[in-house]
Parts: structure tokens; C-alpha cells; sequence
């Protein structure tokens, strides 16, 4: 029986840790590049867009889709970069446990 509680206890500790790190996760903000650093862009943990800033000098009338295709860079960017600090705070919690191979948390 010892090492059911115990296993409990664990679980219940990486429980904690786990929803303390969400959080984390979540308020944590990233910053997306594009064009050299023409376009920037702050997302939230959430994948919430928090700002956009763009150098004026890139601003043409005559380039619009040029700009569109700069947001849109400097977004998946910061998408990339956040999804990638989420496994990443995540391996940190599991790396502890000797899960499987590919066997990721939550189950």
C-alpha cells in the first residue's frame, strides 16, 4: 500500500506543478519576427495576438501583400516560438518521471 500513496502523492505534486506551469505558459509573451525585424508581433501563451509593430519605412500603398505576408510570417513565428516553450516547460515537469518514449502529459 505504501507505494500507491506514494504514487498518489506524486501524482497529486505533479498535478500542482503541471497547472502552476500552465499558467506560466500562459502568461508568458513572445515575440514573433518577420522582415528582418520589420514586423514584430507580441503573442500571449494563449495564442492571443497582444500587438503589432511595424517599421513605417515598409509601409507602400503599392505593397500591401507584401505587409499582409509580413504579419503573417512574424505570427507563425511567435505561434512556433510559444508552442515550443509549452514542450519544452512540459519536459521539465515530466523529465523526472521516465515516461515512455513519446508518451507525453498530459495523458
Amino acid at each position: 500500500m505504501t507505494n500507491i500513496s506514494q504514487i498518489m502523492k506524486q501524482a497529486k505534486e505533479m498535478q500542482a506543478k503541471m497547472a502552476e506551469m500552465q499558467k506560466k505558459i500562459e502568461e508568458t509573451e513572445i515575440e514573433g519576427l518577420s522582415g528582418g525585424g520589420a514586423v514584430k508581433v507580441i503573442i500571449n501563451g494563449k495564442h492571443v495576438l497582444k500587438k503589432i509593430t511595424i517599421d513605417p519605412n515598409i509601409v507602400d500603398k503599392n505593397e500591401v501583400e507584401v505587409l499582409e505576408d509580413l504579419i503573417l510570417a512574424a505570427v507563425n513565428d511567435a505561434t512556433k516560438k510559444i508552442s515550443e516553450n509549452m514542450s519544452n516547460q512540459m519536459n521539465s515537469i515530466s523529465g523526472g518521471l521516465g515516461l515512455p518514449p513519446g508518451m507525453k502529459l498530459p495523458f
